[in-house]
């Protein structure tokens, strides 16, 4: 036998095309922002040009494409492909809005109230007890929890750092000062129930939490009507959270916890540039 590495006959492995449902306005965002930078740190090299870079990315991140597969496709290595997604990632999760800048944002923008709600973003489970705090017993599976904001037609305007499953939507507001934020650009807040308690203000309070019913106190018509108005205020941000999770890369997240945090941050803008288009 002798050692060749010429292909055999009719083994170069089938190729397909698949539509990727974004406006070219975020691609050609994404390849500004990638030109841009290579211009910073002064180099101009890369195998593909910008524009396919960016595309190949998108492709990861909208469709959960495996790294291997797009690698095989565009005829680099998947350790490529792996740092062109982790670079990109990068520089997209440095233009996302702080807390106070977001809400800074509403105010002059003519805004009153925001919307504020937490979600479960799947994970794998990891074996080991350092994974137990990852379990969300609402949910009954693997996670990480993340606290978003949106405007009242459910923009995302800031979501939070990523937090162990368990973490209640409370105590996640209090660690990123949610409340001192509010006050000081002068909005309010509508939230659900999940939220109660962590605005005791009964005199001028600014996050709105709605009424629940006790052994001891049902509600009254008054009280259910309010929380009729205060869910149908509230839809808004389900949507925002919708559009987020289009990104199906989020569908079970195979990504270190401590980089989902920027994962996270990325897609928002991401979704901004294709809600806003």
């Amino acid at each position: 036998m002798t050692n060749t590495k010429k292909r055999a006959e009719n083994t170069c492995p089938p190729v397909y095309q698949c539509r990727l449902p974004l406006s070219t306005r975020t691609v050609n965002h994404l390849a500004d922002l990638l030109r841009r930078h290579l211009k910073a740190i002064r180099t101009r090299w890369r195998i593909l040009p910008p524009g396919k870079i960016a595309v190949i990315v998108l492709a990861v991140l909208r469709h959960d494409q495996r790294l291997a597969d797009m690698a095989g496709g565009n005829n680099v290595s998947e350790s490529t492909v792996r740092r062109w997604r982790d670079e990109l990632i990068g520089l997209l999760a440095a233009q996302a809005p702080r807390l106070d800048r977001a809400l800074k944002k509403v105010t002059k923008q003519g805004g009153e109230v925001v919307l504020i709600d937490g979600t479960l973003i799947r994970t794998q489970r990891r074996t080991g007890k350092a994974d137990r705090r990852n379990y969300s017993g609402k949910h009954r599976s693997h996670g990480l929890h993340f606290l978003a904001l949106t405007d009242e037609k459910g923009r995302l305007i800031w979501i939070s750092a990523a937090r162990p499953g368990r973490t209640h939507d409370n105590t996640a507001a209090r660690h990123d000062h949610v409340l001192t934020h509010l006050r000081a650009a002068g909005l309010g807040a509508l939230a659900d129930l999940g939220f109660r308690g962590l605005d005791n203000d009964i005199l001028d309070p600014v996050i709105a939490t709605g009424y629940i019913a006790t052994r001891t106190h049902k509600l009254t018509r008054g009280e259910k009507e309010a929380n009729r108005v205060l869910a149908v205020g509230r839809a808004p941000v389900e949507h925002g959270f919708a559009h987020l999770k289009n990104w199906r890369i989020l569908t079970k997240l195979r990504t270190d916890p401590a980089r989902a945090t920027r994962l996270l941050r990325a897609l928002l803008v991401l979704t901004n540039l294709e809600i806003n288009r």
